[in-house]
């Protein structure tokens, strides 16, 4: 099955927080400021509802027979419709094996009103067995299937005082984690246009996470370790063969780590 491992960016969603709030006379910024302060009252976190949070990049990991690929969806200045769109087409055309860290708590949510919002179609996406008898009892949206793998979700036993971070499994496992950048930073990165940086972030996330996902399979039996240093060989020559400078620098710290 192809596998495709999957991250979001996001930040706050001004148009929706002027219209909520009743700001239209305030700029994005403090519109933005607006809408953390009035969360933090609420509820003692600036991290906002899902519906609140616009999606600014989706990277990805794809392995396929035999293709492996890292990438950001559409050009830096895509609108977030054409990411919404894209993601959903891939899945519509390859039914790969969904692969994420806290997929199911947010970066799915905020995919669904996203989508919601644009009339994205996303019809295989949604199946669960009407039109394919295969998705009845494995499909996308059941917490306990396997086209959807939540890793942080299936590592922790499904429980909530279980879960690690993507960066401390990272270091756990020796891998090079965020490289410097945060979740935290993208909403300042995106108001200073630095959108370039953001995608290169998530795409250092989706390789963690793909690596965390080939040590799971290893573990659950269905790599050999034979099979997994040949995955994971792959992996680093992907990354000597790009030019990306992201991407030589996960290698790098990669490599030292090791």
């Amino acid at each position: 099955m192809n596998v495709l491992v999957f991250d979001i960016e996001t930040v706050p969603d001004v148009a929706l927080g002027r219209l909520l709030y009743n700001l239209g006379g305030l700029a994005d910024a403090d519109v933005v400021k607006a809408m953390l302060t009035l969360q933090r009252q609420r509820n003692g976190s600036e991290f906002l509802p899902h519906e609140q949070h616009r999606i600014v990049a989706i990277s990805c990991v794809f392995r396929g027979r035999d293709s492996l690929r890292v990438w950001s969806l559409g050009e830096p200045d895509a609108p977030e419709s054409e990411l919404v769109e894209r993601f959903f087409d891939g899945i519509e055309r390859f039914s790969p094996c969904l692969v994420s860290w806290n997929g199911t708590a947010f970066d799915l949510p905020v995919l669904h009103y996203r989508a919601l919002k644009y009339g994205v179609q996303a019809r295989r996406y949604w199946e669960t067995g009407d039109e394919d008898s295969s998705f009845r009892y494995n499909n996308y949206l059941g917490r306990f299937h396997w086209r959807h793998i939540d890793l942080m979700d299936v590592l922790s036993g499904y429980q909530a005082r279980a879960r690690a971070s993507l960066t401390d499994m990272a270091g756990l496992l020796g891998l090079p984690g965020k490289l410097g950048f945060s979740g935290e930073k993208v909403a300042q990165a995106f108001q200073d246009g630095q959108i370039i940086e953001i995608r290169r972030y998530c795409e250092t996330d989706v390789l963690n996470t793909y690596l965390i996902y080939l040590r799971f399979e290893l573990m659950r039996g269905n790599l050999s370790r034979e099979r997994h240093a040949e995955e994971v060989e792959r992996v680093k020559a992907m990354l000597r063969a790009s030019t990306e400078p992201h991407l030589g620098e996960f290698l790098r710290v990669w490599e030292e780590q090791s």
